[in-house]
């Protein structure tokens, strides 16, 4: 696969293997390439915290109904 990146970029690989964090271009890549999907990864799980954190909150202020598993079972069996 060939990429043209641009000058900032091409700069910023030359740096990084002359610092010696990775041997040639394919390795900055794919490293910047995991780095990204961790990050991702990480605002993911922050997202679902938050969602977690909000519904507790309403659980613990009684504005969201809670039903225990037999309820729920009950429920889907007679929607069948």
């Amino acid at each position: 696969m060939n990429v043209n990146l641009g000058a900032p970029y091409e700069i910023a690989i030359k740096s990084i293997i002359e610092k010696g964090y990775a041997g040639n271009r394919t390795e900055v890549i794919r490293q910047a390439i995991m780095a990204y999907k961790r990050i991702i990864e990480e605002e993911e799980l922050k997202l679902a915290h938050r969602g977690v954190m909000t519904e507790m909150g309403e659980l613990e202020a009684g504005k969201a109904e809670t039903h225990s598993f037999e309820e729920i079972k009950k429920i889907l069996e007679a929607e069948r």
